[in-house]
């Protein structure tokens, strides 16, 4: 087994440089275990752990972009309203002007309603993937770790045995 020669890039780079380095891996005779360096296999988990909250943290930069492209939305919608009240109350004396602005006002609000909905529900759809793909990454790792103290405890119970 070989060190690594780059580092791998994101908690994605580090899952394949994982999953690269456990296929690779020197199978052991009559068996379906394998030999891992163990400095390989730490240095790849720290690596993961340390890209996490890189990935968490722009998430969260993406969350935080919806939240202000709906306060946008709301403040050019609070805009819109005022702007039309405004016109509403100056036209008030002619009854068909005003129910056109009315109609107007509650259009432009039912858009602006619509978009700053599209905009959370896009900003939370893939906050969900990539949570879910995290979630996947992560349940991988884990599956990974155990199946391989599993196979450690094996080999400490076999040589317990023989002892």
């Amino acid at each position: 087994m070989t060190e690594p020669t780059t580092r791998p890039e994101g908690l994605t780079g580090v899952l394949d440089a994982l999953e690269q380095a456990v296929a690779t891996a020197r199978a052991m005779p009559m068996s379906s275990s394998v030999l891992v360096n163990r400095a390989e296999i730490l240095d790849l988990l720290d690596q993961a752990r340390g890209a996490l909250p890189t990935q968490l943290s722009a998430a969260d930069e993406v969350l935080a972009d919806a939240d202000a492209a709906r306060a946008a939305a709301r403040a050019d919608a609070d805009e819109i309203l005022a702007t039309a009240r405004a016109e509403a109350e100056r036209l008030v004396g002619q009854e068909a002007v005003v129910e056109a602005a009315q109609e107007r006002a509650a259009q432009v609000t039912a858009t602006a309603q619509e978009t700053a909905e599209t905009l959370r529900r896009d900003a939370d759809d893939y906050c969900d993937r990539r949570l879910a793909d995290f979630e996947i990454d992560l349940g991988k790792i884990v599956a990974q770790v155990q199946a391989g103290r599993a196979k450690l405890a094996g080999r400490l119970g076999d040589e317990a045995a023989e002892a």
